[in-house]
């Protein structure tokens, strides 16, 4: 597809929808690129409100029409986490290349059968987040690598709920692109804050150090209802999760996806090691000094963010949907790739699971880390 623009297709025009994907994606900078050709949303009338501020050619109320429209060549799944498995099955299945907003699916099993019907179908797959196309990041991984701290010996990453869903902007008002429910974030399946949060420090995490070997974990359920305008909402997702991984090499990390409370830079872990520390993105206190941190065209989150898109909300995702389109019109790979979000799944399902069982889960997936 070489010097040829990309047609979107957004499913849901939620808050990552508009603020992700149809905020940055209707900027005149990106339409050499990709164009948005249609959007589709369950809510009655939001689709098209949709599609008529931002210039998107077609609205839509469902993904079946959305997925036969010709002109949509990928597509960027905005929707809730418990949706991303079957609209991305579909989606595949059509012939559409995916960008999966965080967390891909919400089993490792799920994951790897979308892998599979990707390979068949010759469709490229990118998952969200892509914490390791942050330079930042490269740049911590080969310190590691280099031994500039030594032989590590933890390491701790995590986040927390709170309150932030609820206050969104995207919540705030009364029109159908301004009131939009958070509940799902409390609910199964694909709710909770690991799922939706935690997933970030992960990724980062097992990018830097690699795939996870064992996990054991405590989990519950700490409130149980929450509440969003004047409505009061019964959760059973898990918002209180306290896991350790086993990297091997008595290499050990603490992760948490809890409601309240973090230890650490949001998606950022801190290493530990015999000749010093890496705490959020310091080493023994003093900024890390990554390729092009001085250059002020060079954004810490990816290559794409440029001009009026830096000073955007969600710009991260918009870097993961452009990672799709670089790689579906140019050939160009992404290291955001699905093997690394199905790890990262496997990871929080087997945290659950050894809350559940008592006893420690061996990991069975692997991902190739980036050079």
């Amino acid at each position: 597809m070489s010097n040829q623009t990309l047609g979107m297709g957004v499913v849901g025009a939620g808050s990552i929808g508009i603020r992700g994907a149809l905020e940055h994606l209707h900027l005149p900078d990106v339409q050499n690129r990709v164009t948005l050709a249609a959007v589709c949303d369950p809510v009655p009338g939001r689709a098209t409100a949709a599609a008529e501020k931002y210039g998107v050619q077609k609205g839509y109320e469902t993904l079946e029409e959305l997925l036969a429209d010709p002109n949509v060549d990928a597509v960027t799944l905005c929707s809730p986490i418990g949706l991303h498995y079957d609209q991305g099955l579909a989606a595949i299945r059509a012939g559409k290349h995916v960008h999966f907003n965080k967390t891909m699916t919400v089993t490792s099993a799920e994951a790897l059968h979308l892998i599979e019907e990707a390979r068949q179908k010759d469709v490229r797959l990118v998952a969200s987040p892509g914490q390791m196309i942050r330079p930042v990041n490269q740049h911590i991984r080969r310190m590691i690598q280099d031994g500039q701290l030594g032989k590590l010996a933890w390491a701790v990453t995590g986040a927390a709920f709170g309150s932030y869903h609820e206050k969104e902007g995207v919540r705030q008002g009364n029109d159908v692109l301004s009131n939009v429910n958070p509940s799902w974030y409390w609910r199964k399946p694909g709710g909770g804050p690991l799922y939706d949060m935690s997933v970030y420090g992960l990724h980062t995490l097992t990018g830097i150090l690699g795939p996870a070997k064992r996990v054991t974990a405590m989990s519950g359920i700490g409130i149980k209802e929450r509440e969003f305008q004047g409505q009061s909402y019964a959760c059973d997702a898990d918002d209180n999760t306290l896991m350790v991984l086993d990297f091997g090499s008595a290499l050990f990390a603490f992760v948490h996806g809890t409601f309240a409370g973090s230890v650490s830079d949001f998606g950022q872990p801190s290493f530990f090691g015999e000749r010093g520390s890496i705490t959020g993105t310091k080493l023994n206190g003093e900024p890390i000094v990554w390729e092009g941190k001085d250059d002020p065209e060079v954004h810490p989150f990816g290559p794409h963010i440029k001009g009026q898109h830096r000073e955007m909300e969600e710009s991260h995702v918009f870097e993961d949907v452009m990672q799709l389109v670089d790689w579906a019109v140019d050939g160009k790979p992404s290291i955001a790739t699905a093997e690394h979000a199905a790890h990262v799944i496997e990871i929080i399902e087997a945290a659950y699971a050894s809350a559940e069982s008592g006893t420690a889960q061996d990991l069975k997936t692997t991902f190739a880390t980036p050079s």
